[in-house]
């Protein structure tokens, strides 16, 4: 054996030097291809994936129609997986399962009797105990089979044959929608009802050049099967359909309920599209629980029967229900979004992401092709039977002679072909005929249907030749199939409102946080927490060895507080998120970006539309509004600029009444001018406030004039009227202070 001579195998095939990459490469395209094909994508003609089509086949073939016996669903997937689909018995019980849930499919295909799961998300029961048979919408779709209308393949044994498609009278695939996961691509298409697909598509079959603005008058959009609210805007629903692609906001259906003395609940009746309402009350109770929801509910339960029923209970009859479903909406699957992505397999072979009109076009073509193949499959019948009646009529005419050729000839058949000039087939059924057929009566009724069939004849030779004609015998039988589905009908009415577009409300911190008193205190070494009430100043708190004493304010739990650093950067901290009053607390410095070098100059309570007056160590300062402090992120918001060695000093709430600024430096000289000379700004170093030979600022706020000057000295508050003294222009030195002023230099 020379080397360029292949090794064989021990089975005696040639093994071939294959790279791995090209072998991985052509095996992961095989997969990708079957996943595609034959598992994950429906087929736009009839909407099923090929483990559904094979299911509603099987079971037509155990003759489990709407009027017949419901059977075994084991029997209907053990036939199902022993004949066409070799793939585990669960995976297609599953497919069977969800095909009878009137909760997951528009217009259920199967018949079930037992225990087919529920709403809650609970299991079927196991195959074994329970029972199917086919619905009238599958008949519809199984309806024609047996005329030639479809193509069929053979099995993945080849012991038998399955369809590559069924007729399908019915739209089933917008009607009950699709989902699935492939190779490199998806599909997730929503139910619609079925009268105002009817309707679109006997206007696209009257109108081709119709476009998708013109079917959406009579298509709105989805029709769920569980109802609820659909609240997106028309301009998206539109784009959506125009390119196969996009979504749709859903909200469940809720009303209000009047208990009496005042008091209301709120009761949740239809909940969006596959949404399980046991996690969803699981959801809804976890955030009262938690108080995520501020207090505005205390209570949820669910009283549901065959009908959804979820009762909310607010916390009083002040709460305002549209805050309370607004939360909801944004917390809990209450409102969802289902994507559109109307990826289907065109003509069975290739995907392709289709608009509205492409689908429905797509079934319309369907629809000729299946009337085209079942008139042509019913026009050779009719030729049969016509030319088998003609032999018969010829009986009737030559009766006495036909009995003695058969009578006396030992070959009859071929002696009749000759003497009458039949065919082989009339021999045959002249031969096969019973005596009782030659009565009087009979061969009336032969030239009877002889003239039916010629008439029925005609005029399907007619349908086959004209298009025009295939398209109004396609537009009667979709308006055949509107009766059956009209709105008035149980099945047929829309269960999904088509709402407006929700105006987005802002939801306040108010609103979502339960209201509760506070104190919220800070120590020396920046370990804050918020205790339970209004404590009084000689409350006995307890800090950790070594630290003492910082800060100290009433507050409630839904409002906010600043946090002023020596860096000149404002912390926003909300009340609801302080650490409780157990322990120590937390280091504030957790909650918030304040380096370690800087230190906490002051802490107040956020009002909104107050003023602070901030200054730097440098006699620097100006007046800010408190909205302007407020910080979104941790980082802080930087209002007084510092640099090198100076600090920010002064962090002051501003009266507003206040109409002078009093100033008091290191070298306790105080200064006072009027507060018209302090600028307003956003962010800046600001204005001069008083001038030093040595030293900084020491203290600095606003105040009212006629009040007189005040400052806190122990335990007591003291008070120099007479200030005219100290009055003077801003950025002077200014006078040593009055006496028996603060010995800490501070107001």
């Amino acid at each position: 054996m020379n080397d360029s001579t292949p090794p064989q195998s021990p089975e005696g095939g040639n093994v071939r030097d294959v790279l791995l990459g090209e072998a991985l490469s052509e095996r992961y395209l095989s997969y990708a291809l079957s996943t595609i094909m034959s598992r994950s994508l429906p087929d736009v003609r009839d909407g099923l994936k090929p483990v559904h089509r094979r299911l509603l086949f099987a079971m037509r073939l155990l003759r489990l129609n709407p009027d017949a016996g419901y059977k075994k669903c084991a029997r209907v997937v053990g036939d199902v997986i022993g004949k066409y689909h070799p793939h585990g018995d669960q995976a297609v019980y599953d497919a069977l399962v969800r095909l009878a849930q009137d909760f997951a499919v528009r217009y259920p295909l199967i018949d079930g009797q037992g225990n087919f799961g529920n709403i809650d998300g609970d299991n079927a029961a196991a195959m074994r105990y329970t029972e199917s048979r086919l619905t009238a919408v599958a008949e519809l779709l199984l309806d024609g089979i047996d005329e030639e209308t479809v193509d069929f393949r053979d099995t993945y044994d080849g012991d038998d044959s399955e369809p590559v498609v069924l007729p399908a009278a019915f739209p089933n695939l917008l009607a009950n929608g699709s989902a699935g996961i492939a190779v490199g691509m998806a599909t997730n298409i929503p139910p619609h009802n079925v009268a105002e697909l009817c309707d679109a598509l006997m206007h696209l079959n009257d109108n081709a050049k119709a476009e998708t603005a013109d079917l959406l008058q009579f298509l709105p959009g989805p029709d769920f099967p569980t109802g609820g609210v659909l609240v997106e805007s028309k301009e998206n629903i539109q784009a959506a359909y125009e390119t196969g692609r996009g979504g749709f906001r859903l909200r469940a259906r809720w009303e209000t309920e009047d208990i009496g003395r005042g008091q209301y609940v709120i009761v949740v009746t239809e909940i969006p599209y596959q949404v399980q309402k046991s996690k969803l009350i699981e959801k809804i109770a976890d955030l009262i629980n938690n108080k995520k929801l501020g207090g505005l509910l205390t209570d949820v339960r669910d009283e549901s029967t065959e009908d959804v029923r979820i009762v909310l209970e607010p916390r009083s009859r002040t709460v305002d229900v549209a805050v309370i479903m607004e939360s909801l909406f944004k917390f809990t699957d209450l409102e969802t979004r289902f994507s559109l992505n109307l990826n289907v397999l065109d003509g069975g072979r290739v995907p392709k992401v289709m608009s509205l009109k492409e689908v429905l076009q797509a079934f319309l073509n369907h629809q000729i092709d299946v009337l085209v193949r079942r008139t042509a499959f019913r026009l050779e019948k009719i030729e049969h039977r016509l030319e088998v009646l003609a032999g018969y009529l010829v009986v009737f005419l030559n009766l006495d002679e036909v009995i003695a050729i058969i009578r006396e000839e030992d070959e009859p058949k071929p002696e009749l072909m000759k003497r009458f000039t039949l065919t082989e087939i009339q021999a045959d059924a002249i031969l096969n005929m019973r005596l009782r057929s030659l009565r009087r009566l009979e061969e009336e009724g032969l030239k009877t249907e002889f003239d039916d069939l010629e008439a029925e004849h005609e005029k399907l030779t007619k349908l086959m030749g004209s298009k025009a004609r295939q398209k109004t015998r396609v537009g009667k039988n979709i308006k055949e199939m509107a009766k059956q589905f009209a709105p008035d009908t149980a099945l047929g009415a829309r269960r999904t409102e088509v709402g407006e577009e929700p105006v987005e409300q802002e939801i306040s911190l108010e609103a979502l946080i339960e209201k509760e008193p506070i104190t919220v205190i800070c120590s020396k070494m920046g370990w804050i927490r918020a205790m339970k009430g209004h404590l009084d100043k000689e409350a006995d708190v307890k800090f950790k060895e070594g630290d003492g004493p910082g800060f100290a304010l009433h507050a409630q739990t839904t409002d906010k507080i600043l946090l002023f650093g020596t860096n000149g950067r404002f912390y926003t901290l909300g009340c609801d998120k302080l650490p409780g009053g157990r322990g120590h607390g937390e280091p504030v410095r957790l909650m918030v970006d304040l380096p370690k070098e800087e230190d906490i100059v002051e802490i107040h309570l956020y009002e909104p539309g107050s003023k602070i007056l901030v200054a730097s160590t440098d006699g620097r300062g100006f007046v800010t509004e408190a909205d302007n402090a407020i910080a979104q992120t941790k980082n802080g918001k930087q209002v007084l600029n510092v640099k090198g060695g100076v600090k920010a000093q002064v962090c002051r709430l501003v009266p507003a009444d206040g109409d002078a600024v009093a100033v008091v430096g290191e070298n306790r000289k105080v200064l006072i001018f009027p507060r018209d000379e302090l600028p307003e700004m956003g962010r800046g170093r600001g204005n001069v406030l008083q001038r030093y030979k040595d030293g900084g600022l020491s203290d600095a706020k606003i105040f009212k004039l006629e009040d007189g000057l005040t400052w806190a000295s122990g335990e007591r508050t003291r008070t120099e009227t007479d200030v005219s003294a100290w009055l003077g222009k801003r950025a002077q030195a200014g006078r040593l202070a009055p006496r028996g002023f603060a010995a800490d230099n501070k107001f």
